[in-house]
């Protein structure tokens, strides 16, 4: 049977989550710049880049290839836990619960039509944390409302190749998203965690921080660039001085 037809399991609770869920859920909080990388193969400098960004100011990465057989994608994402882990960061798993599972993940994230979020964390337990993509404001919304779920992206804001076919939401759906969450002090609103994802770069993401995201997901902004690190850090402090500007 294929696996995304398997009815969703009992809801597996992360407030039953040990020290080592507790930890990456405050790491979470925290969070404020997410990267998606490949394996740099053609560049060859997987671990460098690692730790450039780490240095930089991003707080959790992504391996996503899709060019990876499961084999080489273990491999990397190996290399990516250790240096994580040097730096008591944050590394996810894009997708596949089963790799999530052998390498110990910190994080899964998955999309609409991969694993249902009870189903990943049937599969992995309370200590990995969980995020989803989202596309539209019931889409956010439901991910606000999911109590399994740990955090979720809103996009892509811009239409970008990482993600051919998809259409661009707009900075709507990201000030949408903002005024579902309200203010998280609030008697019944959701602290959730969520961030801005699609073509988001220096030049943009003024704008998403004025739409109100205080947290976004970048790709070639980084990955692309002459000097990772370099512009890892211009990234992380744009976002600290929106969140400053939010106080």
């Amino acid at each position: 049977m294929d696996p995304l037809q398997l009815p969703d399991a009992p809801a597996t609770n992360p407030a039953t989550a040990t020290a080592t869920g507790n930890r990456r859920r405050d790491l979470l909080r925290q969070a404020s710049l997410y990267l998606c990388t490949p394996a740099r193969r053609e560049q060859g400098d997987l671990r460098e880049f690692l730790h450039a960004v780490y240095d930089g100011g991003v707080d959790v990465v992504q391996l996503r290839d899709k060019t990876l057989d499961t084999c080489d994608e273990i491999t990397a994402i190996e290399v990516l836990a250790e240096v994580a882990a040097e730096h008591g960061k944050l590394f996810a798993v894009n997708d596949r619960a089963d790799i999530a599972a052998l390498v110990g993940a910190d994080v899964l994230h998955v999309g609409q039509d991969d694993l249902s979020v009870a189903q990943a964390r049937a599969l992995l337990g309370p200590d990995v944390v969980l995020g989803l993509s989202t596309h539209s404001p019931d889409q956010a919304q439901a991910a606000i409302d999911d109590p399994e779920l740990d955090y979720f992206c809103t996009g892509p804001v811009w239409e970008t190749p990482t993600k051919p076919g998809r259409a661009a939401t707009g900075l709507g759906l990201v000030s949408q998203t903002a005024a579902m969450l309200g203010d998280a002090g609030t008697a019944g609103r959701s602290a959730k965690v969520w961030f801005a994802i699609g073509g988001v770069d220096r030049h943009t993401l003024p704008e998403v921080i004025e739409a109100g995201a205080r947290r976004a997901v970048v790709v070639r902004a980084i990955t692309g660039a002459d000097d990772p690190g370099a512009a890892s850090a211009e990234l992380a402090a744009q976002l600290k001085d929106g969140r400053l500007r939010a106080r």
